[in-house]
C-alpha cells in the first residue's frame, strides 16, 4: 500500500480563491507524488477540490463520510474506497488509522476539531504521525498564535509545537511529507 496522506479541509471553498487553487494543487501534487489521499469523502468545498484534483492525476483516493453527511457533503462514490461511518467519531477514526500523515488545510470548526483531535493523541502518546498546517495566505495564524499562548501560559510543554509542521503552500506540504 502506498502512503497516504490524510487531508482535513473545509467542506467549503472558504473566501479567498488562494484556498481552492492550493487545494487543487495539493491533491495533484500528492497524486503525482505517489501519496493516496485519504479525506472525509466529499464532494464539495475544498474537500472536492482536492479530490478531484487527486483523481485526475491518477491518485488513489480513500474517503470516509458519515452516513448523516451523505447528502449534504454529497458523497464523492467514485473514490477507490467509499467507507460510510455511523457517527463522526468513527469517521475521524478511520481517516487516522488509514493515514501516515494529516494535512490540516483551511476550513471550519470541524477542521478545528480534527486537528486539536490528533494534536491530542499525538501528545499523549496514541500516534507518532506528521501534522502539517497548511496555512494558505496566513489562514491559520491565529491558530499558530493560539498554540504558543497554550504553551507559554503553561498549559502544555514546549514540545506541543515541535508536533506541528507550518506549510504555507502545497509544494511547502509535499517537502515536508516524509517518504514512506
Amino acid at each position: 500500500m502506498s502512503y497516504s496522506v490524510c487531508v482535513y479541509c473545509g467542506s467549503r471553498a472558504g473566501e479567498r480563491p488562494e484556498y481552492a487553487a492550493e487545494a487543487e494543487a495539493l491533491g495533484g501534487a500528492l497524486a503525482e507524488s505517489g501519496f493516496r489521499l485519504v479525506y472525509g469523502a466529499g464532494d464539495v468545498g475544498l474537500m472536492g477540490i482536492v479530490a478531484r484534483a487527486a483523481m485526475e492525476h491518477g491518485g488513489e483516493t480513500f474517503g470516509v463520510i458519515p452516513e448523516h453527511l451523505l447528502k449534504r457533503e454529497v458523497g464523492k462514490t467514485d473514490l477507490d474506497r467509499f467507507i460510510v461511518t455511523e457517527t463522526m467519531h468513527e469517521r475521524k477514526k478511520v481517516m487516522v488509522m488509514n493515514a501516515d500523515a494529516i494535512v490540516v488545510m483551511p476550513g471550519g470548526a470541524g477542521s478545528l476539531d480534527e486537528f486539536f483531535e490528533v494534536l491530542t493523541w499525538r501528545q499523549l502518546g496514541l500516534h507518532d504521525k506528521p501534522i502539517i498546517v497548511m496555512n494558505v495566505a496566513g489562514y491559520w495564524d491565529k491558530l499558530r498564535d493560539l498554540v504558543e499562548q497554550i504553551i507559554d501560559q503553561g498549559f502544555a510543554d514546549g514540545s506541543l509545537a515541535d508536533f506541528i509542521t507550518w506549510a504555507d503552500s502545497a509544494d511547502a506540504v509535499i517537502r515536508a511529507l516524509p517518504r514512506g
